[in-house]
């Protein structure tokens, strides 16, 4: 079983993905991190981030490995633990454009397609339900109003210790937006079939129990 979620940054993925996984036992894969691992590996070999050629060529080199441990699954490059250094400020700045490159999609998507190859799992990211997994016996499309997804930006920039101006931050927000809507290769879009759930004034416990009665009611269907 695949249940994917996509949806816009700061809409809930990852935390509602992770909460779902657990809930239903099964795996969860973070392609956003896949995408960031390689934007800190190019910011650090000083790689352009317009250079999709050489972008590619360190994906490919440099596969994204994923570890579970006691601290929770955990993201790996060269054997390196960059779980932390990949939610930087500067790599969110930069993630966008590196995913917006052809040869960089073509590398991460067959890596995320042979992960999934087997098993069941919750995957979450920009293009998922409408690329990567088409065929997902779950497909759910998670969005938020701007300014919370604004919020919760500013939450994470404080945890960093960074002071996000409110207006600077949403403004971002928009950007990327139309980055990851707007790209040739695999925009983001809402996946035909896809379930939508505004998560704005939703805790995270609801979405992910909402989340979990559509499976249900989705796998029970199939079944009958």
């Amino acid at each position: 079983m695949i249940v994917a979620i996509d949806g816009p940054a700061g809409a809930g993925k990852s935390s509602v993905a992770r909460g779902l996984a657990a809930r239903l036992g099964i795996g969860y894969l973070d392609t956003g991190a896949m995408y960031r691992a390689l934007t800190l590996l190019a910011a650090r070999r000083d790689v352009d981030p317009d250079d999709g050629a050489s972008l590619a060529s360190l994906a490919r080199d440099h596969p994204v490995t994923f570890l579970d441990s006691s601290a929770g699954r955990r993201v790996c490059v060269d054997g390196e633990d960059v779980t932390d250094a990949i939610r930087a400020p500067e790599i969110s700045a930069s993630v966008s454009v590196v995913a917006t490159h052809r040869d960089v999609r073509a590398v991460m998507v067959s890596a995320q397609r042979r992960a999934l190859s087997s098993g069941d799992w919750v995957v979450e990211g920009r293009d998922i339900g409408s690329n990567v997994c088409p065929g997902a016996d779950v497909k759910i499309f998670l969005t938020a109003s701007d300014r919370e997804r604004a919020r919760r930006r500013r939450g994470e920039l404080a945890a960093w210790g960074i002071v996000g101006d409110e207006s600077e931050v949403l403004g971002d927000l928009r950007w990327r937006d139309r980055l990851d809507s707007e790209r040739e290769q695999d925009p983001l879009v809402v996946p035909e079939d896809a379930v939508v759930i505004d998560s704005t004034a939703l805790p995270l416990d609801e979405v992910v129990a909402t989340i979990a009665r559509v499976v249900g009611d989705m796998t029970a269907a199939a079944r009958e």
